[in-house]
């Protein structure tokens, strides 16, 4: 039996934690995030695409409306050629790991330094030895309603990461020094993936109330500082057109050019715990990120 969409009062909740600026009006709920001009607009009765598109900001690029019920063919059509997407509760879980992925930072958001040397000690303050764990936004009942299957059990699993801050030059796009820019990177622990934080949204506890299996991580530090410096250079590998006059022909050659390794310094890491959610039944396993609610693959959370 298929389930519902999550409550609005949810949605409000994951999107804000995904950098979404929400607005709660009496007709529908209307978030927008500026920095990848994306825009939400969570309606609380059957509205036509028409009205609802005035509600989005000037500046709205990927426009995305979510009814609470099937909108018909006719809101479907009208959608389609204002060019604004339409979710129902039967497409919302699986489209939310696209809304609430972090957006790319832009040149003028990122952590740039000076020429001087950076801070790169532990990018959490850790007030002491036992607040290691990353505190879940999502509990159970949340899960339930984000996951999208029928479930036989939910498992709130603290997955172990290698957590650094990074200070890196990567090139410019073309072919010069770039901006010198602050960073963190993290490695899984079980599994050896490695992903860069753009946010320090996260906040750490010493303990979770929510019943949870700990995991050991399954190698140390010193192995995951390579996983972690391959990571980095491939995030802020640039794509660059070098041009040259070949006779009477001009030769465009692409090149992917990564930052050298002089012109990047990892600091040292701390053992943070991140929550995930398992969801396990006869229709097969949903991972759910516990602070975002983002879907997340085996792979992100270390298959087990």
């Amino acid at each position: 039996m298929p389930r519902s969409a999550p409550p609005s009062s949810v949605l409000h909740r994951l999107l804000e934690a995904a950098g979404y600026r929400v607005e709660r009006r009496s007709e529908a709920i209307v978030a927008h995030r500026a920095r990848d001009h994306r825009g939400v607009v969570i309606v609380t009765t059957v509205r036509s695409p028409t009205e609802v598109e005035p509600w989005f900001p000037p500046d709205t690029v990927h426009r995305t409306i979510v009814y609470d019920d099937e909108p018909g063919s006719v809101a479907r059509a009208l959608a389609a050629d204002r060019g604004i997407e339409v979710l129902d509760p039967s497409a919302l879980g699986p489209a939310l790991g696209e809304l609430l992925l972090p957006s790319p930072l832009g040149p003028e958001e990122a952590l740039a330094s000076t020429e001087s040397e950076a801070s790169l000690e532990p990018p959490f303050t850790i007030t002491s030895e036992t607040e290691r764990t990353v505190r879940p936004r999502i509990g159970r009942d949340e899960a339930e309603q984000i996951a999208g299957i029928d479930a036989s059990r939910y498992i709130l699993r603290l997955v172990p990461f290698y957590v650094a801050a990074y200070r890196v030059r990567p090139p410019s796009p073309h072919g010069g020094p770039g901006t010198v820019m602050r960073q963190i990177v993290a490695v899984n622990a079980l599994s050896r993936r490695a992903e860069v934080w753009d946010e320090l949204d996260r906040e750490l506890v010493g303990e979770v109330d929510e019943p949870h299996q700990r995991l050991v991580p399954q190698f140390g530090e010193a192995e995951a500082s390579p996983i972690a410096r391959e990571a980095i250079r491939r995030h802020h590998t640039v794509h660059v057109d070098h041009t040259e006059q070949h006779g009477g022909a001009l030769v465009i050659e692409a090149r992917r050019i990564s930052p050298s390794p002089e012109e990047l310094r990892l600091g040292p890491f701390v053992l943070l715990y991140v929550p995930y959610w398992y969801a396990e039944g006869i229709d097969g396993r949903v991972v759910l990120d516990a602070v975002s609610g983002r879907r997340a693959t085996d792979s992100e959370a270390g298959a087990l």
